[in-house]
């Protein structure tokens, strides 16, 4: 069978939103822009989020944890290996 199938990055940003919503210490992702932006360059697929997190999370701890669930969920979920994850955290939530 001739043709192809690809996966938009729009498809690829929700399922990168999704796995990050799930990751302890997210609060939210970011507000009043676009809080995922999926690209591509001569090294593989490029995910940048903008994430807020919760006051008294360890940043490095949370953003490593994003990391991995990203790569991870759009492995399983669309079979994309995404070699970058960059998380920007944009705001800590303010204290309990």
């Amino acid at each position: 069978m001739e043709g192809s199938a690809s996966i938009s990055s729009e498809v690829l940003a929700s399922y990168a939103e999704d796995a990050a919503r799930d990751v302890a210490g997210v609060r939210s992702l970011g507000q009043g822009r676009r809080a995922v932006r999926v690209s591509s360059d001569d090294g593989g697929l490029v995910v940048d989020l903008h994430v807020a997190v919760d006051w008294g999370a360890s940043i490095p701890d949370v953003g490593r944890a994003v990391q991995r669930r990203v790569r991870d969920y759009l492995a399983r979920m669309a079979n994309v290996e995404a070699p970058s994850v960059n998380v920007v955290v944009d705001e800590i939530g303010p204290p309990e």
